[in-house]
């Protein structure tokens, strides 16, 4: 008998159960705080109430990522503990702003299981959902995760793959209570381009450059409270911690202010591939493209769907080879709408 939890593996998941995880968290100004000291987050919104006020919320809500990044790492104990890696994200979606002050917890679903022809790991898919103090559901989204067996003779479950959207279409998107661009200061935001300067299939170079460090990301990953071996336990994986997958996301849009300063809020997640692993050393640069626009049902508030790629080398818009898999360089390709003023 024991007391301590090694984590569940591949086959002690079944489609359909229901994971309640520990532990809730009251979020604040702290997380904000060390949130601009990881990254070079900059975007208005999150960083001034008197900005945020004139866009007609009640005060500076925390970054979108603060709470995927909390809601997220709720679910490490319980999913990804003994992850390989975690291979993608769709149907994501901000429902409510998080706001210093709000506690947080997280609940996920058993959507899909899919053992791997090596025999040695599966693929979990689970639908997570991050509620508020209320019970508002703040945020969702589906990951999937390739995890390790423990028992190699444990039978095969049956195979079932979740039908998920390709892309949230803009009726899927939710526009923050009370949101407004109509006094929208273009000057204090950094940039002066609105949602019609952008075009469908512009690439956006970020310029800038961030090397990525161990101190921080290990204060990141404490931050999140994201357990996964890969990221502490250089026994686990001798070759080098792996880098969290979010903070290579954070770190990107962060750097995707440059050129995109008025992409404010985060409120969908089409997909994303954690391409290639990152190490720390690494320096991360990132451009963007324009795959689509829409408006929104709130007058002068407009939905851009963004393409954010993460690089270790440089390149500016290349993606895939000839084979059709990701570039050695690229580390982050990510997709996701975001509210932007007309």
């Amino acid at each position: 008998m024991t007391k301590t939890n090694s984590g569940r593996f591949f086959e002690d998941y079944k489609v359909g159960d229901v994971i309640r995880h520990a532990v809730p968290r009251t979020v604040a100004e702290g997380e904000r705080a060390l949130y601009h000291a990881l990254y070079p987050a900059r975007h208005a919104l999150y960083s001034s109430d008197a900005f945020a006020a004139d866009c007609g919320l009640d005060g500076s809500p925390l970054d979108d990522l603060i709470a995927f990044h909390v809601v997220f790492g709720k679910t490490v104990p319980d999913v990804s503990l003994n992850a390989v890696a975690n291979l993608g994200y769709a149907e994501g979606r901000w429902l409510v702003p998080v706001y210093p002050g709000d506690t947080l917890r997280s609940e996920s679903q058993v959507i899909g299981v899919k053992e791997n022809s090596n025999g040695k790991t599966g693929v979990v898919y689970v639908r997570t959902r991050g509620f508020n103090q209320h019970d508002e559901v703040v945020l969702e989204y589906v990951r999937w995760v390739m995890v390790r067996k423990g028992n190699l003779d444990a039978p095969a479950p049956e195979a079932v793959l979740p039908d998920l959207k390709k892309v949230l279409s803009v009726e899927d998107l939710v526009v923050p209570e009370g949101l407004t661009f109509d006094d929208y200061d273009f000057g204090l935001a950094g940039e002066a381009h609105r949602w019609c300067d952008y075009e469908i299939g512009e690439v956006i170079d970020h310029v800038d450059g961030v090397t990525i460090e161990e101190a921080e990301h290990m204060i990141a990953t404490r931050l999140w409270q994201n357990t996964a071996k890969v990221h502490f336990d250089l026994t686990f994986r001798p070759e080098g911690r792996l880098i969290y997958g979010g903070h290579v996301i954070s770190m990107a849009r962060a750097l995707s202010f440059n050129g995109l300063a008025n992409a404010q809020m985060i409120v969908g997640l089409n997909g994303g591939a954690h391409a290639n692993p990152c190490f720390a050393g690494t320096t991360v640069k990132a451009w963007s493209e324009v795959l689509d626009k829409a408006e929104t049902d709130v007058p002068g508030v407009g939905a851009i769907r963004l393409r954010l790629v993460a690089t270790s080398d440089g390149s500016v818009g290349q993606l895939k080879g000839e084979d059709g898999k990701y570039l050695p360089g690229v580390l982050l390709d990510l997709d996701y709408w975001a509210l932007m003023p007309i």
